[in-house]
């Protein structure tokens, strides 16, 4: 099971039930993405990420970027959820091998985590639920809703959350 911290789940967990989805194989490699793949193998923590286009998801995520691009480069690696996803190659990788997985979730849901956990059976992020690091009118869905400005403040918020976890 997941550490989850700062979660308000209400769900029963004693009673898993599956989506079966399946994914079109492609023979495609990003070079680029196989390249950062390699360059940030040795990084100390994982971070993958709610990838959502709702506010919750766009503050989960620029508090990811800030992580992983600003604040502590040098031990964390930013996860492409998508490519992690659909394709075993060196995004699943870094997930797969890394030391310390976070897995930053724009809300209860935990989208990032059940994906993988469905190409990878058994994985147990720390799971952090941005939104509960934060106050602002829960009213509020899309990214519109919000000043720019406070996006970024609340994101930076979680980032400094996340950052204790480390």
């Amino acid at each position: 099971m997941a550490d989850t911290i700062c979660c308000n789940n209400d769900h029963d967990k004693t009673k898993p039930e599956y989506e079966t989805v399946a994914v079109k194989k492609t023979g495609k490699t990003c070079q680029m993405c196989e390249n950062y793949s390699k360059e940030n193998q040795n990084k100390q923590v994982a971070i993958m990420c709610c990838e959502g286009a709702c506010l919750r998801g766009e503050i989960a995520r620029q508090a990811a970027n800030i992580l992983c691009h600003r604040l502590v480069p040098d031990k964390t690696v930013r996860i492409c959820l998508g490519g992690a996803f659909t394709k075993n190659t060196g995004q699943r990788n870094l997930v797969r091998n890394a030391q310390k997985l976070i897995a930053l979730e724009g809300c209860f849901l935990e989208c990032s985590t059940r994906m993988m956990q469905g190409v990878l059976p058994g994985l147990a992020p720390k799971i952090i639920i941005a939104d509960t690091l934060y106050d602002f009118d829960r009213q509020l869905f899309g990214i519109n809703e919000m000043m720019d400005d406070e996006i970024r403040s609340h994101a930076r918020t979680v980032a400094d959350e996340v950052i204790r976890h480390l």
